[in-house]
């Protein structure tokens, strides 16, 4: 005679699969870690080459300039090719090197006017967390990420107005930088 077989309950389902995603989360996490990390360099790339800013955690913290007004505000520095993100306390929480393009903005005081989750920028290259604060040449200047996390040099005789950096810094500028925020650029 056949025993019947016992059901499981359906928590024991759920339970055991959110167990496995979770690991399998975990595990993918690690091993993102233990991969190469990219750095900045000083000359500007060739077109084949594909460099990322340096990371947002440094060995030496850079100051924020102390021309960059007080309060809660986004400080882009065109000598340094640098973002702060700073608080209303005046400390800067994050910061991290940029790709500026080949228009960029006149020193001053500028507010984000818009934000796009994503497009295509104007030298073809898909971008997410646009945040738009100011205008050039006819070119509405942003900042902003490629989506696959590359920021190739302009080609020849295209200008571009995008202030690109790696993917994870363009997530926190992203939810730092609401619709209002003071954006300080100095030289």
């Amino acid at each position: 005679m056949p025993v019947p077989a016992r059901r499981l309950p359906s928590w024991v389902w759920v339970t055991g699969l959110t167990a496995g995603a979770v690991a399998a989360v975990v595990v993918l996490t690690v091993q993102a870690d233990k991969g190469p990390h990219p750095t900045a360099t000083a000359a500007r790339p060739s077109a084949s080459a594909n460099p990322q800013p340096s990371a947002s955690k440094s060995a030496r913290p850079t100051a924020v300039p102390d021309d960059s007004g007080t309060g809660r505000r986004v400080v882009y520095s065109l000598g340094q090719k640098r973002v702060w993100l700073v608080d209303a306390s005046d400390v800067s929480r994050r910061s991290f090197a940029v790709w500026p393009g080949t228009v960029g903005p006149d020193p001053g005081n500028y507010t984000i006017s818009q934000r796009t989750e994503a497009t295509t920028g104007s030298d073809g290259v898909e971008i997410e967390h646009i945040l738009y604060f100011a205008a050039k040449s006819g070119r509405s200047i942003a900042f902003s990420n490629a989506v696959d996390g590359s920021s190739p040099p302009p080609a020849s005789g295209i200008q571009t107005s995008g202030i690109r950096m790696n993917k994870a810094d363009g997530s926190a500028l992203w939810t730092f930088g609401e619709t209002g925020t003071t954006v300080v650029v100095v030289r």
